[in-house]
């Protein structure tokens, strides 16, 4: 058993030395079969993950740390081995008697799902609560100097943790992060108890565990995402085209994050240049001896086919968040669903985005619902922002109803007389203005 020195949280874990955080460093698939028959014991287990997608291109778990009330656990999956080393953790997580830790836990899922094909029940998410309890900082150090008074440590947040051996620094960072967050968890659900918005989070939870990712996959078009690349010219856009494609495949190559091979405003920097000698790639900003020793010719092949053929329209991309054509009265629908929400979630202390997104007002307003349950299945409305305020979402559509059945059809524009017709009308009025009568007929001929 190791120990190491974190902030002072008196009480956090009991049997715990006041600010010192006891924890095993688990790399045997033995310790690892152990572990999992005590957790198996516990009521609530905290974990968190750290990964290295900040440093190779094919990101993996490197890190699982584990958290009882009473004792902590850092598992290491790269000295276990194969993924099937981490299954003894797997009825764990599917257990629905243990309630499973984790703050922000969305990344977390996605990869220990990914990563070992891991299964979740009984979820809780601390910074998701924190979020529907309106706090104005929902990262994790924020919320325990908010409640304990302490400062977490920061300075490992970009760590290379695939790098080993593990430092002390990074141990004592990764235990830190569960160390807080059981009585953290505590402390937030008599919150929203209180609130009566437990239930709202427990439909977050419960939508969480059940999302599933599609496989990743290399985004072709992705190079018309780089800021920047919609200005610029038919050719320059084919040449930002083939450096992208060079720049993933050099990625995978040597397992590196594309931005380390190539930043983005070197991209485009080359683009717009579009240099064709290898001395003239170094003037680009970004671009190194050892980037032109090493894929200069690539990137000079790169540069060749993008010039020879300039690119043709710009494909549209399917974006699902994208707004969707509206005619005028869904437009005014979500005018009305919006002054709706800005003084809603002043009252109820919470972020407008959180209460109710955009997408979420779009799609009512699209929709139109009638009914609660047509309500309910829209995709973008959250269950229990349909239970708790679809009474007044409702309420709010049926009053644009009436008031639109009211007003009746919109009047008919005139209609738009040719310039000669007008001339011809100008001349019979100035003719007839020397008669009064006359001028008043013409007056009612011609409203213009």
């Amino acid at each position: 058993m190791r120990s190491i020195t974190v902030a002072d949280a008196s009480g956090l874990w009991d049997g715990a030395v006041s600010g010192v955080a006891n924890f095993k460093l688990i790399t045997e698939p033995s310790d690892l079969q152990d572990l999992a028959r005590d957790l198996k014991k516990a009521d609530v287990i905290a974990f968190d993950t750290e990964a290295d997608s900040f440093y190779h291109y094919f990101d993996k778990t490197c890190l699982i740390q584990v958290s009882t009330r009473e004792e902590a656990w850092l598992i290491d999956p790269l000295a276990l081995g194969d993924a099937d080393a981490l299954a003894p953790l797997g009825p764990i997580f599917a257990d629905p008697k243990i309630r499973i830790l984790f703050h922000a836990a969305e990344y977390d899922i996605f990869i220990l799902k990914r990563d070992y094909g891991f299964t979740f029940t009984n979820l809780f998410d601390t910074m998701l609560s924190a979020q529907l309890l309106g706090y104005p900082a929902v990262g994790l150090a924020a919320l325990v100097e908010r409640h304990f008074g302490i400062r977490p440590p920061k300075d490992e947040q970009k760590s290379d943790w695939s790098r080993r051996p593990l430092t002390e620094k990074q141990l004592e960072y990764a235990v830190t992060d569960v160390y807080y967050l059981i009585k953290l968890s505590e402390m937030l659900e008599e919150e929203l108890k209180e609130k009566n918005r437990l239930g709202w989070a427990q439909h977050e939870f419960l939508t969480l565990v059940g999302r599933e990712w599609p496989e990743r996959e290399f985004d072709t078009l992705g190079y018309l995402k780089i800021k920047g690349a919609k200005l610029l010219d038919s050719v320059s856009l084919a040449v930002l085209r083939e450096l992208y494609l060079v720049r993933d495949r050099r990625a995978r190559e040597i397992d590196r994050p594309p931005f380390k091979v190539l930043g983005n405003r070197t991209l485009l920097e080359l683009a717009r240049e579009h240099p064709t000698e290898k001395s003239d790639l170094v003037r680009i900003k970004g671009v190194t001896e050892l980037i032109v020793r090493r894929t200069g010719d690539d990137l000079l092949r790169a540069i060749e086919k993008g010039l020879e053929k300039p690119h043709g329209p710009i494909p549209k991309q399917v974006n699902a968040n994208a707004r969707r054509r509206m005619d005028r009265q869904m437009e005014r629908r979500l005018e009305k669903l919006k002054t709706w929400r800005t003084p809603r979630s002043k009252e109820l202390k919470i972020d407008p985005g959180v209460l109710a997104p955009n997408a979420c007002l779009e799609a009512i307003s699209i929709a139109n619902p009638g009914s609660p349950e047509d309500l309910a299945e829209i995709p973008e409305v959250k269950t229990w922002f349909a239970e708790s305020f679809g009474p007044e979402v409702l309420t709010l559509i049926q009053s644009d109803k009436n008031a639109s059945e009211t007003e009746g059809p919109p009047a008919a524009k005139p209609r738009k007389r040719s310039s000669g017709a007008r001339k011809q009308r100008r001349r019979k009025a100035s003719s007839s203005s020397a008669n009064k009568d006359s001028a008043e007929v013409a007056g009612a001929k011609d409203p213009e």
